[in-house]
C-alpha cells in the first residue's frame, strides 16, 4: 500500500507517518511538506511543495490512500482568510488532485461540531470541507471528528488548559464521553480504518465513535 500524507508535520500527521513506516502492509509513504521534519527512511518519499500551487505537483498525488491531517489555529494563521486557506483550500485542492488521479481512499481529520451551516467560523469551514470532499470521486472516504486533542509537547496554551480541565472532570466521572484524544491514538485509528474494508462511500466518526474503532 502506498500512502500519501499532507499535514505530515503536525502532531497527528507525525504520529501517523511513524505508524505508516512501521506497518508491514505499507510499501511507501509519500509526505508533502514545506520543510523537512523527518529522518530518512527506506519507505519514506519526501516532497517539498508549495501548497498554493498544487497544480505543480498534483501528479505526485498518486497512490492507494490520501491522509489529510492539515490544520492550524486562528492565532497561528494570523487571520480568518489565512486559516481558511490552510484548513480548507490546501486540503481540498490536494484531495481534488488525488481524486482525479484515481486514489481510491481518503481519510480526513475534521473536527467535532463541523457543520457548513454553523454560525461559528471554524465549525462552518470544517463542515464546508467535509461537504466538498464528499462530492469527489473517491471509493471510500473516512472523516474523523475529534474533539480536544492531546498533543505531545504542544505550545497551544488554551488547548493544553482544556485537556487538563477535561481530564480533571473525567477523574470525578464527568464528561467522560468528551475525554481528550491523544494524537497517537487518533493516528492509530486512522490507519486501522484505512486498512479495513468498507462498503460505504462515506463514513464519519464522532469523538466517542473514534474511541470505539
Amino acid at each position: 500500500m502506498k500512502a500519501l500524507v499532507i499535514g505530515a508535520t503536525g502532531a497527528t500527521g507525525k504520529e501517523l507517518v511513524y505508524k505508516l513506516l512501521r506497518d508491514e502492509l505499507v510499501t511507501e509513504v509519500a509526505v508533502f511538506m514545506r520543510k523537512d521534519s523527518f529522518d530518512d527512511h527506506v519507505k519514506l518519499k519526501k516532497h517539498f511543495v508549495d501548497f498554493n500551487k498544487v497544480y505543480e505537483w498534483q501528479d505526485k498525488l498518486d497512490g492507494d490512500i490520501l491522509f489529510s491531517c492539515m490544520g492550524t489555529t486562528l492565532k497561528q494563521a494570523g487571520s480568518k482568510e489565512k486559516q481558511y486557506e490552510i484548513d480548507y483550500s490546501y486540503q481540498f485542492e490536494a484531495a481534488k488532485a488525488a481524486s482525479a488521479n484515481e486514489v481510491p481512499c481518503y481519510v480526513l481529520v475534521s473536527a467535532a461540531g463541523a457543520d457548513s451551516k454553523s454560525m461559528i467560523f471554524y465549525s462552518k469551514m470544517k463542515g464546508q470541507l467535509e461537504n466538498a470532499v464528499k462530492r469527489l470521486n473517491f471509493q471510500n472516504i473516512h472523516i474523523f471528528r475529534p474533539g480536544i486533542l492531546e498533543r505531545h509537547e504542544s505550545d497551544r496554551v488554551m488547548e493544553n488548559l482544556s485537556v487538563k480541565f477535561v481530564k480533571a472532570l473525567n477523574g470525578i466521572g464527568i464528561l467522560k464521553k468528551y475525554k481528550p484524544l491523544p494524537t497517537e491514538l487518533l493516528a492509530e485509528k486512522m490507519l486501522k480504518v484505512a486498512k479495513g474494508e468498507s462498503a460505504r462511500k462515506v463514513t464519519t466518526y464522532t469523538m466517542s465513535e473514534i474511541f470505539e474503532i
